[in-house]
């Protein structure tokens, strides 16, 4: 049986401020508070609106496929992914939760709901690519959500060894980050895809770390991956209450609570396995159509991902990659990498082509190089693909 939590012992607290239920519910967005930031205001303006008994939440997809479009998910899914969530980690009332993704995506309000519905105290820090930055020091999460770029962020401060620094600073501050992330009791990432040289660094830690599939129709996860210690797993496992089925295409599709009862057809190739589980194979949208090879672009990334560790001797260790089809008057479209920095040279490139080869075959092996100054980015830290094929027309 589900216990539900007395909201009069949730807070939220941000800008050096405790809001308790009482403060959250007479939040007027009209007044003027000069010390809060545009999430601070979403956020509270979010509470204020749960807590006065919204039953639709208007919510936006990330736009990472198209143009974000507007979703509505009514009260029920939100409560019931969160109770899913809170069953599957365990997490208790009065616990401290970090909040640090945008409050106006599903994402960041998931994490605000989650709090109302098992009793989270949360502690709300402005989404920057360093989430422990503006934390203060009192505050131990017990939970917390993170993109992939905050997760390496906080691992290159908190993995450096004593030797590496000079500066009793920085010690200190990877000590106390350590102790951070080795304290929850679960952490979730979510919002793109886990590379090995990330993936490498999570297994170093003991707390539990869990890669998140779903989607804003899902009200986010519907599923989790551990990622590291004696539980990790290549998997993802569905959440109490999820039913998963297939299309004739192979792409999974999603029911339950979170859902309203009703099936989402996803576009996301899974291997569904005879136990409920899942591996993620990439998007049935995500392909490239090379000289009528198909050729999915997250298997392209993954090795190119693997060569880029496993080759440091190649001058591409530091930088950011993407893979896109451009068009092509022979084969319709190309297998392009594209490469955050100035140009690496012919040599260099015929050095990374031969690097890839072993791992992929002569269809999905990019012909073809690209540079960009930055990759664009979706609001939720996703690669936005349609902008940087524009970008390069």
């Amino acid at each position: 049986m589900v216990m539900v939590p007395d909201v009069s012992r949730v807070s939220i607290t941000l800008a050096g401020r405790r809001y308790d239920w009482q403060l959250l519910l007479g939040w007027d967005e009209t007044e003027v508070e000069p010390s809060l930031n545009e999430n601070d205001r979403a956020t509270l303006q979010f509470a204020h609106e749960w807590l006065s008994g919204a039953q639709t939440i208007a919510l936006h997809t990330s736009g990472s496929t198209g143009t974000p479009k507007p979703i509505y998910l009514a009260r029920s899914q939100m409560e019931a992914s969160a109770r899913a969530t809170g069953a599957a980690l365990g997490l208790r009332a009065g616990q401290q939760a970090l909040v640090c993704l945008p409050a106006r995506y599903v994402a960041g309000r998931m994490m605000i709901v989650r709090g109302f519905v098992l009793g989270l105290d949360m502690h709300v820090v402005e989404p920057a690519s360093d989430p422990f930055a503006a934390l203060p020091p009192d505050v131990r999460p017990h939970f917390a959500a993170f993109i992939p770029l905050q997760m390496q962020t906080v691992l290159d401060i908190a993995l450096v060894a004593p030797s590496d620094s000079c500066y009793a600073d920085d010690t200190a501050r990877s000590f106390r980050y350590r102790r951070l992330l080795e304290g929850m009791q679960a952490i979730l990432l979510g919002g793109g895809p886990i590379d090995d040289a990330l993936h490498k660094k999570i297994v170093q830690l003991s707390g539990p770390v869990y890669h998140t599939y779903g989607m804003t129709e899902t009200a986010t996860h519907i599923a989790l991956r551990r990622l590291n210690g004696p539980e990790r797993t290549d998997a993802f496992v569905p959440l109490p209450g999820v039913e998963l089925a297939l299309d004739d295409r192979g792409c999974l599709a999603i029911r339950g609570a979170v859902t309203a009862g009703a099936w989402v057809q996803t576009n996301d190739i899974v291997d569904l396995r005879s136990d409920g589980s899942f591996v993620w194979q990439g998007r049935w949208d995500n392909v490239i159509n090379t000289g009528g090879i198909k050729v999915q672009i997250e298997q392209v990334e993954a090795a190119v991902a693997t060569c880029q560790a496993q080759r440091p001797d190649l001058p591409w260790t530091s930088r950011r990659l993407a893979v896109i089809g451009l068009p092509d008057t022979r084969l319709g479209q190309v297998v392009t990498l594209v490469v955050v920095g100035p140009p690496f040279g012919s040599a260099v490139e015929a050095a990374v082509q031969d690097a890839l080869r072993p791992a992929l075959d002569r269809f999905a092996l990019p012909r073809r190089f690209a540079y960009v100054s930055d990759l664009p980015y979706t609001p939720t830290g996703k690669i936005d693909r349609k902008a940087l094929a524009a970008m390069l027309s």
